[in-house]
């Protein structure tokens, strides 16, 4: 395989750092969006305008999601860093 120049591996590393964005931003922003539509309906059927009614079940769900989901995170989250540490060694040659 050919060696990757700095451009290239600036590059991928940017790539991988969208997908690693995504990958960790995906679970509860999708948590939130879907608690947040169902107090939405649930506020627009009962005429109920509580503020505290919109905001404890995303704040449940954020913490929900975040338990459950941490250790995927926390995962991801290590995988990209030994990876980009290993490119930083390719790159400056100490290794």
């Amino acid at each position: 395989m050919f060696d990757q120049g700095p451009d290239d591996a600036l590059a991928a590393s940017t790539r991988e750092a969208m997908w690693v964005l995504l990958q960790i931003a995906a679970p509860p922003l999708l948590a939130l969006l879907a608690v947040g539509l169902l107090v939405s309906v649930f506020q627009a059927l009962t005429q109920i305008q509580e503020a505290s009614l919109a905001f404890l079940p995303k704040l449940v769900a954020t913490g929900a999601v975040l338990l459950l989901m941490g250790p995927f995170m926390a995962g991801v989250l290590r995988a990209y860093s030994e990876g980009l540490f290993d490119r930083i060694i390719a790159i400056g040659g100490a290794g």
